[in-house]
């Protein structure tokens, strides 16, 4: 997978894959596709350079869900959302997420260029202005999955006897997660864990 400004097209259509695959070619755009969110989360990794065209109703995880689990693991890639079922709440939601914006089916081709070229210059900018931001999603990349879990639930607030209950494990195990994960992200302290998630991971 090319790592250098590709454009990242997450639908389960593959006719719309295909489409598109096509429109961006034609523009000089190098394109990846999945079929959906869970092949681009195994796909995903922070050396990805871009953005994502992001469909938002998908069987299993939809788009709005994989848009928050990849801000959750530190990922800057800009979000375009696209639909072809726009309402103002699944805007509103994709925008407090962060998206560049909200493009409905049939996408003109004039007016996704512009937003494609607008996230390629929104990522441009993120990374140089914050390399602690890129170092941060390297250092979040490498949680497991349990330690991820248990992270969110850090800095949601919870302890670790209520963590244990939510994760159905014990208190101990909690607390071995815990600790590789604060040793991972480097945290000294929760509230440093909190700081450098509001900071660098988007919550």
């Amino acid at each position: 997978m090319n790592t250098d400004n590709t454009v990242y097209i997450v639908d389960d259509d593959a006719a719309v894959r295909d489409a598109l695959g096509l429109l961006l070619s034609l523009n000089g755009y190098r394109t990846a596709f999945f079929a959906d969110a869970e092949a681009f989360l195994q796909g995903w990794s922070p050396a990805l350079r871009g953005c994502m065209l992001l469909d938002i109703r998908m069987p299993g995880m939809d788009g709005l869900t994989l848009q928050k689990t990849l801000r959750e693991r530190g990922c800057r890639l800009p979000v375009l959302v696209i639909t072809g079922h726009g309402d103002v709440d699944s805007a509103r939601e994709a925008f407090r997420a962060q998206a560049v914006d909200f493009l409905e089916k049939p996408l003109q081709e004039a007016q996704l260029v512009r937003a494609i070229e607008e996230a390629f210059g929104r990522q441009a900018s993120d990374l140089r202005a914050s390399p602690a931001q890129a170092d941060y999603a390297r250092r979040h990349a490498s949680l497991t999955p349990r330690e991820g879990e248990v992270m969110a639930l850090v800095v949601g607030g919870r302890h670790n006897r209520e963590i244990a209950r939510d994760l159905g494990i014990s208190v101990r195990t909690v607390e071995v997660h815990k600790a590789r994960m604060m040793e991972k992200l480097q945290a000294a302290s929760v509230a440093d864990l909190v700081r450098q998630h509001l900071q660098y991971g988007g919550g």
